[in-house]
């Protein structure tokens, strides 16, 4: 204690359960500064992970396809996760195989730049399935 008072510093308990405790002399407001800023900066390098939807449609041609898949890759490539939906109306309902099939051929195309996160599921009307960025 006295020499931390000598060089007015504090006197922090580093381990105080151990016999003898372990001290540490250290300006504690200094210290307790740099942990912030170290936070901050950890905080601002963070990747905050975005959640992005493609609509198809049971129906879409191969021009529109190769749209769609040019901009989920886009949205993959950048580190964001897609959801892909397609929404059936009316007859469609009737013939959900065909929006699979075109599902699980958007997920093909895209397996060089991502890794299928939640398969295929049926939720009401809709066909939902999220990818999300390969590991590189």
């Amino acid at each position: 204690m006295r020499l931390a008072e000598e060089e007015s510093l504090d006197l922090v308990k580093i381990s105080p359960n151990a016999v003898p405790p372990v001290c540490k002399i250290m300006d504690w407001g200094k210290y307790k500064f740099e942990l912030a800023k170290k936070e901050k900066e950890n905080r601002r390098n963070q990747k905050i992970v975005e959640l992005k939807e493609v609509q198809l449609s049971m129906t879409i041609d191969v021009g529109d396809l190769k749209v769609k898949e040019k901009q989920a890759r886009k949205f993959l490539e950048a580190g964001n996760k897609v959801k892909v939906s397609i929404r059936l109306r009316g007859r469609q309902m009737a013939h959900s195989s065909l929006a699979k099939d075109v599902m699980t051929n958007f997920a093909e195309a895209l397996k060089d730049v991502c890794s299928v996160e939640k398969p295929l599921n049926m939720e009401g009307r809709n066909i939902i399935l999220i990818l999300a960025p390969a590991k590189k």
